[in-house]
């Protein structure tokens, strides 16, 4: 019998497969229940804090309104109302934290960061991102994927884009762990770190997932089940990367002629904010600095009926809402 309770979500080497698998069919059992409007008040009475050094839509509106749906009580820190690593150690912040609240989400930079808060606090951390991994997000993603195929074994899932980033560390990780076979596509400098793969690699060799990297889109997305991409740029980085990154990531874009590469039933994923269009202001300063009209992916591939972007969104809601009951019920 899988038990969670007072365990963390940090990121996903953490878990093992059968944890995730129970995490992923509890997920599916919540979502029956929101949609069928059933109460839901499992955690009714705690009392969980939310701490935010970098913003989010996604995040922040999932953990609320799955806490709400869960009985409990809500507090939101920001950057600016937190003392977290400024005034205040993140040790002695984690000890007052977790005299107050029953679980703590961390979105923000540091990886170590969010594991010391788990370590002092004595409470459930969830890992809401860190420069280093985005664990709930790829439950979303992979929840996503099952609900599309009906299965997950043996899908091919491929990434496309700055490879070293947050998503592409947990989803190589994430697909070695399910057994689903993962190729990241991208130039060289912007490989995954040698730690993640071989980590993932060795993962995989228990669940016969295969583990690889190229810079050959044509190659890498011939076959392909999923085409997952996601910003070039990620939050906190600075302005002057644009340049650079886009000259580096430009022949990695999803669009019509790429994504023809890929099955024809394939699916496209995308971890959101997404720039396909000129509908914000970066992507209408992008357009007139480097006459691009869409970056990572198209318009058309984005609201094209491969896409399950919204899907994705959605399923947020439905992992995080599994996690925290499954690591703070009684």
């Amino acid at each position: 019998m899988i038990d969670l309770r007072g365990k963390s979500f940090l990121k996903i080497e953490d878990f093992s497969y059968e944890e995730l698998r129970y995490l992923i069919n509890l997920a599916k059992k919540f979502k029956v229940k929101k949609q069928n409007r059933e109460n839901e008040s499992y955690l009714k009475g705690r009392n969980i804090a939310l701490i935010f050094e970098k913003t989010s839509t996604r995040t922040r509106c999932s953990f609320e309104v799955a806490a709400y749906d869960l009985g409990m009580h809500v507090t939101y820190l920001n950057s600016s109302a937190s003392q977290l690593g400024n005034k205040e150690s993140i040790e002695d912040t984690a000890k007052v934290l977790g005299r107050i609240y029953d679980g703590i989400e961390f979105r923000g930079f540091s990886q170590e960061a969010v594991e010391d808060l788990a370590k002092y606090s004595g409470v459930p951390v969830w890992n809401g991102l860190t420069d280093y991994c985005h664990p709930t997000q790829v439950l979303a993603d992979f929840l996503t994927m099952e609900e599309h195929f009906g299965y997950l074994k043996g899908l091919n899932l491929v990434y496309a884009g700055d490879a070293r980033n947050n998503i592409s560390n947990s989803l190589m990780m994430m697909s070695a762990k399910m057994g689903v076979n993962f190729t990241s596509c991208a130039p060289k400098e912007l490989w995954t770190s040698e730690e993640v793969v071989n980590k993932s690699k060795e993962v995989a060799l228990s669940t016969g997932s295969i583990i690889k990297q190229t810079e050959d889109i044509k190659e890498a997305l011939n076959g392909a089940d999923v085409v997952y991409t996601d910003v070039w740029v990620s939050m906190g980085e600075k302005e002057e990367l644009w340049e650079k990154r886009i000259n580096l990531l430009k022949d990695y874009q999803i669009n019509i002629d790429s994504f023809s590469y890929a099955k024809k039933d394939a699916i496209f994923m995308h971890a959101l904010p997404s720039f396909h269009d000129l509908n914000t202001s970066i992507g209408k300063d992008i357009y007139e600095k480097y006459g691009l009209e869409a970056m990572e992916v198209t318009d058309d591939i984005f609201k094209s009926e491969h896409s399950k972007v919204f899907d994705e969104s959605e399923n947020r809601m439905h992992t995080i809402k599994a996690l925290m009951y499954a690591t703070m019920k009684d």
